[in-house]
């Protein structure tokens, strides 16, 4: 990495800038290039199709990402304890950590400790009271971000945006799908 690039990613870090911000949605960003890119959630402006499933995105990063997660088998980050392969080197990051026991994400307010910062939020959220819930406005259930709940909601409005490309069927999530995808294959997990 550069020392220009370097100088600009250290900024990513600093506390003491303003960030971005999203005045729909309040999401915010470390960089205004992907806060313009977000808008277009907002406006509904998905010019980028994936070629395999038809699902329609805001900029050719996410089109990437959804390509790379979805329809991809390559996996070439490796575990050095297990032999484990992932997609992304931040996936990899996560699995290690089973290995080593870092707990990376600190409370502000106790002394515990957390693997993943989604447990760290959860915690936030029932022992401190601090965070918001992401509440489903039909059933009342409660998710600890917009994602989860966003995936909830297709279940009520019986939206099944990811298909199989072996067979007829849909599913809720892309999770469903890659477990779905194992029938396919000559590979038996267990």
């Amino acid at each position: 990495m550069s020392a220009t690039n370097l100088g600009k990613h250290g900024r990513i870090h600093t506390e003491d800038r303003v960030r971005p911000c999203c005045h729909i949605c309040s999401k915010v960003f470390t960089r205004r290039n992907h806060l313009t890119n977000h808008m277009k959630v907002h406006t509904r402006d998905k010019r980028y199709i994936c070629s395999l499933c038809n699902k329609s995105f805001s900029c050719s990063s996410s089109l990437h990402t959804h390509k790379t997660y979805v329809h991809s088998d390559s996996r070439p980050y490796h575990c050095l304890y297990c032999g484990k392969q992932f997609k992304t080197s931040d996936k990899l990051k996560r699995h290690v950590r089973i290995h080593t026991g870092a707990k990376p994400y600190s409370c502000r307010h106790c002394s515990e400790r957390f693997t993943m910062s989604m447990q760290l939020t959860l915690h936030l959220l029932r022992s401190h009271n601090e965070g918001t819930w992401h509440t489903c406005h039909i059933c009342q259930m409660k998710f600890t971000n917009r994602t989860h709940l966003k995936g909830h909601m297709r279940r009520h409005e019986g939206v099944k945006p990811y298909g199989c490309g072996e067979c007829p069927k849909r599913f809720f999530t892309a999770t469903e799908l890659k477990s779905h995808q194992r029938i396919h294959s000559a590979v038996r997990q267990f």
